[in-house]
């Protein structure tokens, strides 16, 4: 009798976030922010960074101190076509992106750039990440208001302005249209799977990197 495929085992078959080797550009302590988003009154904010697999980029944010929820998800396509098989395809227009809501009274929204930038993925790989190829894998920011925008960009302008990387920075920065959950089985993955293979050399390193680069903004909560 034919075995039925899991959900994560057909995520493996489609081929996104599969182990192999790859030239993984190693963390690095990039310049803080010089200009930032205002705090304001709320206690909640949204941000939305798209960075290759987003199995790793959810699993640094959820360890970052002043984060409240962090959700894995498709950002930059239709409804219609927001599904891990289509997206896989790198045909819809969609990056696995990640949905991170956080205090601004504990982190700001240029501080989380700068995590984004120093440890989370590699800005300077167009439409890939590490082992991941494709439109879908690419770096981009998908802001929700003019003040992410100002900001996102003018750190990127700085980021470059400093030679921070070998490399110019190719990230997008684009509203964001909307945002969609991923499936269930991609939520809290480094969490329910620490063993899988691809997390263990492409994703653990990222929060090692972001213990020694952050002590202080690192949470010794992982949130969900």
């Amino acid at each position: 009798m034919r075995r039925l495929l899991t959900p994560l085992v057909l995520a493996l078959a489609l081929g996104a976030c599969a182990p192999a080797a790859s030239g993984d550009e190693p963390p690095r302590l990039v310049p803080a922010a010089a200009v930032d988003v205002p705090a304001g009154g709320s206690t909640r904010q949204t941000a939305v960074f798209a960075g290759g697999c987003f199995w790793g980029v959810e699993a640094v944010f959820e360890r970052v101190r002043g984060v409240v929820s962090v959700r894995s998800g498709y950002a930059g396509g239709s409804a219609a076509d927001a599904d891990y098989g289509r997206v896989s395809g790198g045909r819809t227009g969609h990056a696995e992106a990640v949905e991170i809501v956080y205090d601004p009274r504990v982190v700001t929204y240029g501080q989380l750039l700068r995590v984004f930038f120093s440890v989370a993925h590699d800005p300077t790989q167009l439409n890939r990440q590490g082992p991941d190829h494709g439109p879908q894998y690419r770096s981009h920011i998908f802001t929700l208001d003019d003040d992410q925008a100002r900001v996102a960009r003018a750190y990127i302008a700085q980021l470059d302005a400093a030679d921070a990387y070998a490399a110019p920075i190719v990230t997008r920065v684009d509203p964001l249209p909307r945002f969609y959950a991923a499936e269930a089985y991609h939520q809290n993955f480094m969490a329910e799977n620490p063993r899988h293979p691809y997390i263990v050399m492409h994703d653990a390193p990222k929060i090692a990197a972001l213990e020694r680069l952050f002590p202080r903004m690192t949470s010794a909560e992982r949130v969900s």
